[in-house]
């Protein structure tokens, strides 16, 4: 993009607010580079790359950033030999400990963040050289005793002459007080003095080192302490020299990890550039939008990015499909040339990998080049100069025009004669739109009007004006031309009738009737917005409805579940009573059989007690349904009146499916039942309606466990929901939900869920046999 475009489009101002978000020198340094990239692939990574981090963000997490510094010329110096002083290497050890704290902080996470995961892999932790520059230098930059032990001893020696050296002058202080300016000791030259009254220099004896500014007072260094001060001196260069010594060391180990400590400054700093992108994104209530190679831009509620919250006006916004350009057309009343810079900054944004104040579910597509040819045209002192330099900005944008541009004309024509300003303006349009590029103009030419009915890629829009305030809405109307409000705005503002009617005579039928297809698009657009709003209220109140029917077929499902168990339970209890009963007569008989004088009689009576041994089951059948063998011989046909035992409701037949099986209608339900479970009514009825609702039984197509390996954590939980939703119908007491072992994030994802849902009576984890760690068993109510 050349730097023209970039600064018309102000996108220097959001690299700027991008500049802010960033946590460190490193990351700061790369946002003040940003460009807008003009591959699709590239885009789609850094798109990724801020989703991640926006993922984060949006967890409230705060990512660890402190301590890290720009230490790559610092490293570099090490390399060349140069010797770091102690801040360079502490910054060195803090970047180091940052870069491992960062590292911790991702790999820590439960969320599905491949691209910042495979970018800390390539942080080294550099353990042992972060301590060893720790035990050598504090916090506040300090070389410590403990950095080596020829440095303890030296200082060790410093601390004794120092002492040594104040006692002797100490000694001074309380004998020779009168010699003295004043009762202190000081430093002078690195060495220490005494302040000596001029006239006392004799007494005194020694070096003098300096004087006051008066003369009165010299700062001498007496005789008895010269030899401790040498002494003190010669322990202090060597200090300085063994300091040297450890950081010359330190310097060296430093050299020796320049690829690591290289490498992962890099990393660090792109981390924080793309949680600066984030930052930026949630700041600005921004969504990630899907990028395409194709010219296809559509926004939903997009604003302009650098205009407040409170004082923006959302638009919707869409070119590349139906049509590839858009003429802005009506007065100079605000908005339009809003919009030009909006749908330019929000594609240079979206390029660059940054998030768009739009909607989700917005998309942009990635053009080679953006131009513009922006500028202050509304005002009444253009002239012909204005005019050429805008036409030399058009001509060098024409040389360039092709199927990957995006170009927005503000203003086109303006400057000239209006006749011939129309005419040049159509003629750009037909030659821009000729070259498949995507445009969007604005212009105040009545000629521009019908511009877009006579061309197939155009249309036309405008921006909304209020008559009855005076005041643009600055909504954006897709398809409708802008039109003239003088006369509406005179009448507002007190102009007499008759004087606006006169007016009136004088405008060409032609334009009158243009005026009045604008009107009657106006109208039939705001028309068009109440019917779908009204539209959009009937859709939510059906899909409560469904909700509700949902909701209660689920309640009927269970109850019925409940009793087959009960019924279950019973039955086996029955039959195990009846296996019990026939061992015994089982164990009987055989006692019987070997004995030899078994009787006739016997077996009789031990054929009886076996007969007898049958599960006494309460039949279903036939005790509450007590015309089945009647009804199972007389044939139903559609239409016929039928009531559903089970239920104990009327319905009517729809279809028969087989000799045993019906196809019924039960209030909104629609059935597959049993003949045994149906009793014919007397009174018959034709089908005229279809059915408003199909029910599906509970086991229609779902399976008793749920596999949720390989999904993104958010598509996850919404399959989970639906599939918890489908087995509830389906009547399922129990189900199994494959999430893996993984990270742990769709476990604890699956886990959250399952705490939260009212319908899950309980849950565990799989047993060895059922998948272990893997696996979440969910028990139903």
């Amino acid at each position: 993009m050349n730097e023209r475009i970039l600064r018309v489009l102000e996108y220097n101002k959001i690299v700027e607010q991008l500049t802010k978000q960033a946590a460190t020198s490193l990351g700061k340094e790369l946002a003040s580079f940003l460009n807008p990239a003009t591959d699709l692939a590239t885009v789609k990574v850094l798109q990724q790359e801020t989703d991640e981090a926006g993922l984060v963000e949006r967890l409230n997490l705060s990512i660890p950033l402190g301590g890290i510094s720009d230490i790559r010329a610092s490293v570099k110096r090490s390399v060349i030999g140069g010797v770091l002083n102690t801040s360079e290497c502490l910054d060195i050890a803090n970047t180091i400990y940052g870069g491992r704290q960062v590292k911790d902080f991702i790999e820590k996470l439960e969320e599905d963040v491949p691209i910042l995961r495979a970018l800390v892999q390539r942080i080294t932790p550099l353990r042992e050289l972060e301590r060893r520059v720790k035990s050598c230098i504090d916090d506040h930059g300090h070389v410590m005793d403990s950095a080596s032990e020829k440095l303890r001893g030296i200082r060790s020696r410093i601390r004794t002459c120092e002492s040594r050296v104040r006692d002797k002058l100490d000694d001074y202080l309380k004998t020779k007080s009168n010699m003295l300016s004043d009762a202190l000791i000081t430093i002078r030259n690195d060495r220490y003095v005494l302040p000596v009254k001029q006239e006392y220099r004799g007494s005194v004896g020694g070096i003098v080192h300096d004087q006051s500014a008066s003369g009165q007072t010299l700062f001498m260094e007496p005789k008895a302490v010269v030899d401790v001060n040498n002494q003190l001196q010669e322990a202090r260069a060597s200090e300085t020299q063994e300091i040297e010594r450890i950081l010359r060391d330190l310097s060296a180990q430093i050299a020796g990890a320049e690829t690591f400590l290289l490498e992962n400054t890099t990393v660090l700093a792109k981390i924080d550039f793309m949680f600066a992108r984030a930052k930026l994104g949630k700041q600005m209530k921004a969504a990630m939008p899907k990028m395409n190679d194709q010219g296809l831009i559509k926004m939903k509620q997009a604003r302009h990015p650098l205009i407040p919250e409170d004082e923006v006006v959302a638009n919707d916004i869409e070119i590349g499909e139906s049509f590839t350009s858009i003429v802005i057309t009506g007065p100079n009343t605000g908005g339009k040339t809003v919009t030009l810079k909006m749908v330019g900054l929000c594609t240079l944004m979206a390029q660059s990998g940054l998030q768009i104040p739009a909607f989700d579910g917005c998309e942009l597509a990635v053009f080679e080049q953006v131009f513009a040819d922006i500028g202050d045209e509304q005002s009444i002192e253009q002239n012909l100069s204005t005019f050429s330099s805008h036409m030399t900005n058009i001509v060098n944008i024409m040389k360039h025009v092709d199927d990957k541009t995006l170009v927005l004309f503000d203003e086109l024509g303006a400057g000239t004669d209006p006749q011939e300003g129309a005419a040049l303006a159509m003629a750009i349009l037909d030659e821009v739109v000729s070259r498949n590029a995507r445009v969007i103009a604005t212009t105040h030419y009545p000629e521009l009007k019908a511009y877009g009915y006579n061309r197939k890629n155009v249309i036309n829009a405008s921006v909304e004006f209020n008559v009855e305030t005076l005041q643009p809405t600055y909504r954006l109307l897709i398809g409708v031309p802008g039109r003239s409000n003088a006369f509406e705005i005179s009448k507002r503002l007190g102009l007499n009738e008759s004087i606006i009617e006169h007016a009136k005579d004088h405008i060409g039928v032609d334009s009158k009737s243009v005026e009045n297809m604008i009107a009657s698009l106006e109208q039939s657009q705001v028309q068009a917005e109440k019917d779908y709003e009204e539209a959009h209220q009937i859709l939510l109140a059906s899909e409560k409805l469904r909700d509700d029917l949902q909701k209660e077929w689920r309640q009927f499902a269970e109850k019925r579940e409940t009793l087959y168990k009960k019924a279950e339970e019973k039955a086996e209890k029955a039959l195990e009573r009846a296996r019990d009963e026939a061992e015994k007569i089982i164990d009987e008989i055989r006692s019987m059989k070997s004995a030899d004088n078994l009787k006739e009689h016997e077996w009789i009576k031990a054929k009886k007690m076996l007969e007898e041994a049958k599960p006494n089951l309460s039949s279903k059948k036939n005790k509450e349904y007590p015309h089945e063998a009647k009804q199972a011989k007389k044939e139903l046909h559609p239409g016929d009146e039928i009531k559903l035992l089970t239920v104990n409701q009327q319905g009517t037949v729809l279809e028969k499916i087989s000799e045993e099986e019906y196809l019924v209608q039960v209030g909104i339900m629609k059935v597959k039942v049993k003949r045994g479970d149906l009793m014919a009514l007397k009174k018959q009825k034709q089908v005229t309606d279809k059915p408003l609702a199909m029910v599906k039984g509970s086991s229609y197509h779902v399976s008793p466990e749920l596999d949720l390996r390989g999904e993104r954590y958010e598509d996850a939980l919404l399959c989970l929901e639906k599939y918890i939703d489908d087995a509830l119908l389906a009547g399922y007491p129990k189900v199994s939900i494959i999430h893996g072992k993984g990270t742990g994030a769709l476990r604890s994802g699956v886990k959250e869920f399952v705490k939260k849902h009212p319908r899950i009576k309980d849950s565990h984890q799989g047993a060895m046999g059922e998948g272990g760690r893997g696996v979440t068993i969910i028990e139903l109510q």
